[in-house]
């Protein structure tokens, strides 16, 4: 039997669980019109949060009313992919022979994307115009469909490509447009966005944060998930599953992939599913706490390894002395790494990891990231 589990970044899951009232909205959204809440949304998450995957599910949404969507990603110049995306395909351009590197750099007059040129300072209304012609073909003879925009990665966007985007979009729906825009990414986007007045706009969108999901749900789609595809799972297996992913939506995939994998038949009894934790485990090592860890400075690794020290939520004024730091220099380190999605304020004065099994895998890896950090 083909594995149903999908633990790869972005893939679709075979139940997006814990979603369903958010999906709900927008639809609904988009079925009142424009000006509606959830045309606009601004999704945070840490890293395995599920922030591509419902990314996906929205455009799933959208594409069933018969909306066009396009689906981005924000690196460094991405309006400029995005226009060219709209005029070929509404403004019947030839862009096929168009390269597109990343938009130019700050402070130069306009940026070349291949054959074409665009100015930085044009962008808002270059943007807007090709919005306008896409909704305009979109909607000729059918009022009730629009034009869906999502941006993965949000946290990664040029500030200029930013005030493009929210200019034009505001313009749109201000015109009563048939448009909705989700933009996600890590939490720190949203203090990126406090301190320029044009994008504060973004800021407004309804905001989306997700988190972890009530193991409730979670084992009752690990049973319905694994009995719809011909396998058994027993009920002690079943909790051992279950708890074992925190509610954490990548973990959820990855321990299912497991215990599916490490089935002896078409039951998935005790021992296959502590087998299939400990490879999940060990899997979520590789993909998300090692390349989280190595984007981080020596001064936030050092600060993890700190908190790493208790068995639980950590207390700032323990972490500071730690590290030998004074409780404002350690404080700048706190709020890096929540806005990196890494550790939450669990309480007034307390941090805890964000990840789950991200503190028994620093304690595996202290001696190592020590030596990197000195």
């Amino acid at each position: 039997m083909v594995n149903p589990f999908r633990p790869s970044a972005g893939a679709n899951p075979p139940y997006l669980i814990g979603r369903d009232a958010l999906l709900d909205e927008f639809d609904d959204s988009l079925e009142a019109g424009p000006g509606a809440p959830y045309r606009l949304m601004r999704i945070t998450g840490s890293r395995g949060s599920g922030k591509t995957v419902l990314l996906n599910a929205l455009g799933k949404r959208a594409r069933a009313r018969r909306w066009t969507v396009i689906d981005e990603t924000a690196t460094h110049g991405f309006v400029g992919n995005l226009i060219l995306a709209l005029r070929a395909q509404y403004e019947r351009r030839d862009v096929k022979s168009v390269e597109l590197p990343s938009l130019g750099v700050d402070g130069l007059g306009s940026v070349g994307l291949g054959k074409v040129e665009f100015d930085r300072t044009a962008l808002p209304m270059t943007l807007r115009t090709a919005l306008t012609n896409a909704v305009n073909h979109i909607g000729g003879r059918h009022a009730d469909r629009g034009l869906l925009i999502t941006i993965d990665e949000t946290q990664g966007a040029d500030v200029a490509d930013l005030r493009a985007l929210a200019t034009a979009v505001q313009h749109l729906i201000r015109e009563e447009r048939n448009i909705a825009v989700a933009f996600a990414g890590l939490p720190g986007m949203t203090s990126s966005l406090l301190h320029d007045n044009v994008i504060t706009f973004l800021r407004r969108a309804t905001p989306v944060e997700l988190g972890d999901i009530s193991l409730d749900l979670v084992s009752d789609a690990f049973e319905d998930v694994i009995h719809e595809h011909g396998y058994d799972i027993t009920p002690d297996a079943l909790r051992i599953a279950t708890e074992a992913t925190h509610g954490y939506p990548f973990m959820v995939q990855l321990v299912g992939y497991n215990i599916w994998r490490k089935a002896l038949g078409a039951t998935i009894d005790e021992n296959s599913a502590r087998n299939g934790v400990e490879a999940a485990r060990l899997r979520l090592g590789g993909t998300v706490h090692e390349p989280a860890i190595e984007d981080l400075s020596s001064v936030d690794r050092t600060y993890l390894l700190a908190m790493a020290q208790d068995e639980g939520p950590s207390r700032t004024g323990d972490i500071a002395r730690r590290i030998g730091k004074d409780t404002q220099y350690a404080g700048r380190y706190r709020e890096r790494l929540i806005q990196a999605g890494i550790i939450h304020s669990s309480s007034y004065g307390y941090v805890d990891f964000t990840i789950p099994y991200l503190r028994q895998w620093l304690q595996e890896h202290a001696a190592t990231l020590i030596m990197r950090s000195e």
